[in-house]
């Protein structure tokens, strides 16, 4: 038995989260990519069970009022906030990470609409559908679209700019942007702060009220476990709320839903982010997941990420012969999100035979090998497997 595989059952054995891996539908493989969807929280088939047969199937139409259907978005809205560090009412849940970005980046153009601003700025190496979007909003807003890093930002604000798409923590690499500094540039330069946060809730303390963020999206099917297609949401800071003007106003937003009025009056609160009627099996579902967070801190779980990753950066350097690999991933704790992003030759390949040897990480074109942390389930044993199998198989393809 090696020193590593020692020292990964005594952090193990102190690990305080390691209670909350038997909430989840494991098996033997070990599972690094909650970063792209998250485990299945054990409680979520039953809990849907009942949705099913008991809800829809006998209650019915019943089910908006006496089941809480209705008020499920801004319920499990509440149920987010505190992973995310907002106060309650300023959450709602619903739609696609891709439709929330594109209500709050034309709703963040619109909060400065008559002060001359014409452009928006997007992260340069955001996930692309965020750019494709942003590209969408500038058009329909009369906007110039204009693609920075965010190392950039800073230097890149004018009295033009009107608002600015952020990723948190950067998909490819695992790089955790500096949210509150850039949140308080953006500020300075007046301009509105849009932030997706698909790579962040769930993995470490966001501070969404504390930094004073204006608008952030984000999805719940990887570090929240929400499940495939599980709805995103959007947080609307409060004092900003009865001037966000939703480029998708619908009758779930409307301050009387059920008046069929042909104007539209926007509800009041965090409600007017809503759109049409809401998903809600699949909402349902994830508010069943997110109970695995019940007596959880996300501090805990930042401080148990890092301790994953250091970890795991350790073991490969220690297994994996120098060269074969190289870390795109900062090591410095203050630059790191909750994955590790391995640069290496034949990558595909190299993910397929981890997978087939039950070490499922994923691929990203055209050569990095991603594996994602999810302190909640994942442990160091797991860590230090994976750096084995992964050397393992670097040593037979190069035999």
């Amino acid at each position: 038995m090696s020193e590593l595989t020692v020292r990964a059952g005594e952090l193990d054995a102190a690990d305080e989260l390691a209670g909350t891996r038997k909430q989840f539908v494991l098996d033997e493989v070990v599972y690094l990519d909650g970063n792209s969807l998250g485990a299945l929280p054990a409680a979520v088939p039953g809990r849907v069970d009942d949705v099913v047969r008991r809800q829809w199937g006998a209650l019915r139409i019943r089910s908006w009022d006496e089941s809480g259907w209705w008020t499920a978005p801004e319920r499990i809205g509440d149920r987010i906030a505190p992973l995310v560090g907002a106060a309650a009412g300023q959450i709602v849940v619903g739609d696609s990470t891709s439709v929330n970005v594109f209500k709050a980046l034309v709703g963040a153009v619109r909060l400065v609409s008559g002060t001359g601003r014409d452009e928006i700025l997007v992260d340069a190496t955001t996930f692309p559908t965020d750019g494709y979007i942003a590209e969408s909003a500038a058009r329909m807003t009369g906007c110039t679209l204009r693609p920075v890093t965010p190392a950039e930002v800073p230097d890149a604000l004018s009295a033009r700019t009107a608002a600015v798409l952020l990723n948190h923590v950067d998909y490819r690499t695992g790089r955790l942007h500096d949210l509150p500094s850039l949140t308080a540039a953006v500020h300075a330069a007046g301009a509105v702060a849009v932030w997706d946060l698909c790579h962040s809730a769930g993995a470490l303390p966001v501070g969404l009220d504390e930094h004073g963020v204006d608008l952030a999206v984000g999805c719940t099917y990887k570090y929240l476990n929400g499940g495939p297609g599980s709805p995103a949401y959007l947080y609307v800071r409060r004092d900003l709320q009865d001037r966000f003007d939703s480029p998708l106003p619908g009758w779930n937003s409307h301050a009387e839903p059920f008046g069929m009025r042909s104007a539209y009056e926007p509800a009041a609160g965090a409600l007017r982010g809503r759109v049409g009627t809401p998903d809600i099996l699949s909402m349902l579902a994830l508010e069943a997941a997110l109970e695995v967070w019940d007596g959880v801190s996300v501090e805990a779980v930042r401080t148990k990420s890092l301790a994953l990753t250091d970890f795991f950066l350790e073991c490969v350097s220690a297994y994996v012969p120098e060269g074969r690999v190289e870390s795109l991933t900062p090591l410095a704790h203050r630059e790191r999100g909750s994955q590790v992003a391995l640069r290496c030759d034949d990558a595909g390949d190299v993910m397929k035979r981890l997978i087939e040897r039950a070490v499922v990480g994923d691929f990203r074109h055209p050569d990095v090998l991603r594996f994602g942390f999810t302190p909640l389930y994942v442990g160091f044993g797991d860590v230090e497997r994976a750096a084995r199998v992964l050397a393992e198989t670097l040593g037979d393809l190069a035999g």
